[in-house]
């Protein structure tokens, strides 16, 4: 990956671990602290599904790209499998994860919901923002 998606990405990411904190305590002082943890525990397992998710697309990007011309097809075949049985896999560990702690503590969903939506906030807001600046630098390049 080029260094402006690198950019984008850790923007993203950095700007969901803002977020999580500021609707997690924000929640907390504003309603009480069973929604504050609620969005804790939304936050917490989407950024991690996030993080996993960068990381094997990188892992996928590298082994496409070091292997020869003669075998690009298959190990793209093979790595587009191997990537959709790993993600869903994940999302059933995760909902498992969800399932498993909203049994053993009383949760807010209104906070859980908005803990799971701080990647997609933070993926709209910083590709706004920077993102923008970015692809149109590099389609006026390309012309």
């Amino acid at each position: 990956m080029s260094a402006p998606e690198v950019r984008i990405l850790q923007g993203i990411q950095y700007f969901s671990l803002l977020m999580t904190v500021v609707f997690a305590v924000g929640g907390w002082y504003l309603r009480d602290l069973q929604f504050g943890l609620s969005v804790l525990l939304g936050a917490v397992l989407v950024n991690g599904s996030f993080w996993m998710l960068k990381r094997d697309s990188t892992k996928i990007i590298e082994r496409v790209a070091e292997s020869c011309s003669d075998e690009t097809k298959s190990v793209q075949k093979m790595e587009r499998i191997r990537f959709i049985f790993k993600f869903y896999a994940k999302l059933t560990v995760l909902g498992l994860v969800l399932y498993a702690v909203s049994t053993r503590m009383q949760l807010n969903m209104i906070g859980v919901v908005l803990g799971l939506s701080t990647v997609m906030l933070s993926v709209f807001l910083v590709v706004l923002g920077g993102g923008r600046k970015v692809y149109s630098i590099q389609s006026t390049k390309g012309v």
